[in-house]
């Protein structure tokens, strides 16, 4: 079993071991292969590259190397954003903060381009219209 302590990286930017628990749950299980190759790259290692790629904002191609091959992980993140992983983790996570702290579900936040009238019915606003700039009245700096 690959303990956190296994990827090469700061601590801060590895999934906890209570985390991964939680995740766990809403991997899918690996595909089978169609033809002999490498060994499936460890789901721990891989969540850990997808969270280290989100969390710095790094290229694909900049991960680190303990980490994993960056086309390795890149095509696991896809695997996973099809099966719904991230969403079935948000929520999740989502439906966990309700029970801590709550949430109010009965008042959604407004969609942009849309105000509140004075009997507080949603009504779209109507677009402002773009200023019409005529010719410009200063010479220009290229001749």
């Amino acid at each position: 079993m690959i303990t956190t302590k296994d990827f090469g990286i700061n601590e801060s930017y590895q999934i906890s071991d209570a985390l991964w628990e939680h995740t766990k749950p809403f991997l899918p299980a690996p595909k089978s292969k169609k033809k002999p190759g490498r060994p499936r790259m460890n789901d721990r290692q891989a969540m850990t590259a997808i969270f280290y790629i989100l969390r710095t904002g790094c290229q694909w191609k900049a991960l680190p190397r303990s980490l994993g091959a960056s086309s390795t992980v890149h095509d696991r993140f896809q695997e996973w954003c099809e099966a719904r992983v991230f969403t079935e983790l948000w929520r999740a996570g989502l439906m966990e903060y309700d029970k801590k702290v709550g949430i109010d579900w009965e008042w959604p936040p407004r969609p942009s381009g849309v105000a509140a009238s004075p009997k507080h019915r949603w009504v779209r606003r109507p677009l402002a219209p773009i200023p019409l700039t005529g010719p410009r009245k200063a010479p220009s700096a290229v001749y």
